[in-house]
């Protein structure tokens, strides 16, 4: 959700920024722009248009300059208009752009009207321009750095902001505090960014600031301040390559290319894994996973549901009572303090601004023992929490996630094993037997993505509908929930998931031909229960699609449509179903036209409350 670039070099900046919002464009944006210091003169351009057309835009009004920044924007204050765009100018001499989101914005705002700025914009990001640029002429020294934090005083919220002013030429000024930021080095200058992503093959090593930090940047040095003012070092760190390059290669979309990546990821993530210990999860897991006698699981939007799908494993395999909490919600209620309770916070990103807040809180509360499970090392959630577990899915490009959602379903799946394993309720051969199952994972799943061109078919009669019901049972429940969302993010059809038990006490009422009810049916313990709920579709006159394992004894017939699964795969299974309803979701808003990358007001990373 918004992304920032700023640079500093000794050459013209312009394609380093351009490049740099192209790599973040995956976060979600709907407008975006560029700002340079011309001859002595901030200069913008900015777009409600894709990076694409900016960049020819920039070409045409020959924008070039050694100093400065870009943003791409995900509206919150103001519609998504070219006035609204980043970056934001103040008096023609401080140019800005901000992520995040500032509390205090309105009481602000009045204070600086009555000082006379004026403003052009409806958004939260033109205060903070105008605070910096107050204080600077309020200011004997008149530094950029010291009004800038000057300013930041003031602000009540989350920001990562990267600023320059017009008389001072050779410094970028970027802080953070809610948001992330990152310092890139390179060999012609210095950078800022969201995330290393958008400056690969620009700058090699990385500073991540840490809260409160703010960091002065010239072409040939960098100077981090903590929120004292201190001058602090941070670590230095190499650029980590990926395995998996962003390009697309052969496929439509990132999101298919992503989907097909995940036999591949999970051999990754899977085949160094050949005994279960808890080691695995850091230096400290083992005491901690003695001394714990519950679980409480904190995550949003996909990243819930597989913490939903972990409490299935977490009480059945190791035995420990786990609540999971919609992490939104968590720090706005009256908690109760159990020293005992492992905190676990599940992010693809680290920086969802609500998993971290609500971590944050439960450290506030007295809880010690937290664990994150996350896809990018050196986020923020990494860093916030005392053990951790990197799901190593490589970057995911497409807003709606699939392979990182199934990475961190083998994480949790890895993680009940440990704690089931350390209360001794794991034995040899059911390790054994759990191990040989992930290993075979991958395998299992080329089957089940061989199934695409039936699901292709299915998706042509759902992009006709406007509505779906997804039911599952169990283990299953979940990810009739993440099919749905799948489903209505990127086709934009209504889709709803429920236990398939719970259809008798209201959704049976919008049952009728011209709903499809998708049904995930696995051979497990509840089958014949799930083939009732069936039944009670189709006495309704119901459409069903069932996806069925294979000796699950479900058959095709009039207005019951199966496809068969290869294999059945026990307490694993959840991996395998959620594959088809993500072909299903992909193949249906293709049938629609949406952008399937980049689906209407929503972003990858989702960084302010």
């Amino acid at each position: 959700m918004c992304g920032i670039v700023g640079a500093v070099a000794q050459g013209d900046v312009v394609s380093v920024l351009t490049e740099g919002l192209r790599r973040l464009e995956y976060r979600g944006y709907d407008s975006c722009g560029v700002a340079v210091l011309q001859r002595g003169e901030p200069r913008r351009v900015r777009s409600v248009q894709r990076v694409a057309n900016l960049a020819e835009q920039i070409g045409q009004e020959g924008l070039a300059g050694t100093i400065g920044i870009a943003h791409t924007r995900w509206a919150t204050h103001g519609a998504p208009v070219t006035g609204n765009a980043h970056p934001i100018f103040s008096c023609g001499e401080i140019a800005l752009v901000h992520n995040g989101i500032i509390e205090n914005h309105e009481t602000l705002r009045d204070e600086l009207k009555t000082l006379g700025y004026a403003f052009e914009s409806e958004t939260d990001t033109e205060v903070i321009a105008h605070l910096i640029h107050y204080s600077r002429a309020q200011s004997a020294s008149g530094d950029l750095a010291e009004a800038v934090r000057c300013a930041l005083r003031r602000l009540r919220g989350a920001y990562a902001i990267a600023v320059f002013a017009k008389d001072e030429p050779d410094r970028v000024i970027g802080a953070r505090a809610g948001s992330p930021l990152v310092v890139g080095f390179g060999d012609a200058g210095n950078y800022l960014a969201s995330d290393t992503m958008a400056l690969a093959g620009t700058a090699g090593h990385f500073i991540y600031l840490e809260e409160g930090d703010l960091a002065v940047l010239s072409a040939g040095d960098a100077h981090i301040f903590d929120r004292h003012g201190h001058s602090v070092e941070r670590e230095i760190r190499a650029l980590e390559a990926s395995s998996r390059t962003t390009e697309l290669g052969p496929y439509r979309h990132y999101m298919q290319k992503e989907i097909f990546e995940q036999p591949s990821v999970i051999a990754d993530a899977t085949e160094h894994i050949r005994k279960i210990a808890p080691d695995l999860f850091g230096p400290d897991a083992e005491r901690v996973f003695y001394s714990i006698d519950s679980i409480h699981i904190l995550a949003c939007g996909t990243s819930h549901y597989a913490g939903m799908t972990a409490k299935y494993w977490l009480e059945s395999i190791a035995g420990l009572p786990t609540q999971v909490e919609v992490a939104s919600e968590y720090r706005y209620r009256d908690g109760v303090l159990n020293r005992k309770a492992l905190f676990l916070g599940i992010s693809q990103s680290g920086e969802t601004a609500d998993t971290l807040a609500a971590l944050a809180h439960a450290h506030h509360l007295g809880h010690k023992y937290s664990l994150a499970v996350c896809n990018v090392a050196h986020s923020s959630i990494m860093r916030q929490t005392m053990l951790q577990f990197l799901t190593s899915a490589g970057p995911e490009i497409g807003v709606a996630s699939t392979k990182a959602f199934t990475s961190q379903l083998v994480a949790l799946f890895v993680l009940a094993l440990t704690l089931g394993k350390v209360r001794g309720r794991l034995s040899h051969t059911q390790e054994a037997e759990y191990l040989d199952q992930l290993h075979h994972l991958p395998a299992a799943l080329n089957s089940v993505l061989a199934l695409e061109p039936q699901i292709i078919a299915w998706a042509e009669a759902f992009a006709r509908k406007d509505n779906a019901l997804f039911l599952g049972r169990g283990l299953h429940y979940p990810i009739a929930l993440e099919g749905a969302l799948k489903l209505k993010e990127i086709s934009y059809v209504h889709a709803e998931g429920y236990p398939a038990g719970e259809l008798k006490h209201g959704p049976l009422a919008l049952v009728t031909g011209d709903m499809p009810v998708v049904t995930i049916a696995p051979n497990d313990t509840l089958l014949e229960k799930l083939k009732s709920n069936m039944q009670e579709v189709r006495a309704r006159g119901g459409e069903l699609y069932v996806f069925a394992d294979a000796d699950s004894q479900i058959t095709s017939s009039d207005h019951v449509h199966v496809i068969r699964m290869p294999e059945h795969y026990g307490k694993l299974s959840p991996i395998l179903h959620v594959v088809p309803l993500q072909l299903l979701a992909y193949h249906t808003a293709c049938a629609r036209g949406t952008d399937v990358d980049k689906p209407r007001n929503l972003a990858k990373s989702v960084t302010v409350e």
